[in-house]
């Protein structure tokens, strides 16, 4: 039986064969291309293009604002703006009190000095009565230039500086004057009395007048800037 079976085989086989390796190769294959046509890479590339450009750009993030962010942003500004408030505040209360104190002690040491002037004033009749004298004699040699009386000016005046009543007068600006401004302007009544002198000596009666004129205002300054302008009669 296996050999009849075995027999009966070879036949089939032998005929059948040829047949079926024709057809094999005679059938068109399913997944051929064109030969110039196909390239084995180029699937891959197709796919990797077409993966890069399907692939979506990623947005830039949206900055996202809430209610809560600007309500603390708010109170911090705030916060800050009160503090550099505050400081500036604070430095000018400062400022304002160093200057409130300075204000203070420079009226302090201005009531000092004017109550130990007004002492030294007081105390110093003397001097006074010196200056009185002046103030006499000012006014007679005023009232001889005005009437163009050089001879009687010069009788009061005397030839020179070299005088009793003129050094006497200079003794009370010294002790009277404290300040650089009374001291100025003695030097100025001095120098303009010595030009009046000589312009009254030399019969020159507008020098006369201009040099009067420059002698009774610094004496009129001197005695305003010390506190006699009141205290002395004639002026």
């Amino acid at each position: 039986m296996e050999t009849t079976f075995l027999s009966t085989a070879k036949p089939f086989l032998s005929s059948s064969t040829p047949s079926s390796l024709s057809s094999l190769t005679n059938r068109p294959l399913l997944f051929s291309c064109p030969q110039q046509k196909c390239n084995p890479r180029r699937p891959l590339t197709s796919c990797k293009a077409l993966s890069d450009e399907s692939l979506p750009v990623p947005a830039a993030s949206p900055i996202i604002i809430t209610k809560r962010s600007l309500s603390i942003c708010f109170l911090t500004s705030f916060v800050f703006s009160l503090a550099s408030r505050g400081c500036s505040s604070s430095n000018a209360a400062i400022l304002e009190a160093d200057d409130d104190e300075e204000l203070l002690e420079k009226v302090k040491r201005d009531r000092k000095k004017r109550l130990e002037r007004q002492g030294v004033i007081s105390s110093a009749n003397k001097e006074k009565g010196y200056l009185q004298d002046l103030v006499y004699k000012l006014s007679k040699v005023g009232q001889a230039i005005d009437n163009n009386d050089l001879s009687t000016a010069s009788s009061v005046l005397g030839g020179s500086t070299d005088t009793d009543w003129f050094k006497k007068a200079n003794i009370a600006f010294t002790k009277l004057s404290s300040s650089p401004e009374e001291k100025i302007e003695v030097d100025t009544f001095n120098s303009s009395l010595s030009s009046l002198i000589s312009s009254v000596t030399s019969n020159d009666i507008e020098s006369s007048k201009i040099a009067f004129v420059s002698s009774a205002t610094a004496f009129e300054k001197w005695t305003t800037l010390t506190g006699l302008f009141g205290q002395l009669k004639g002026l």
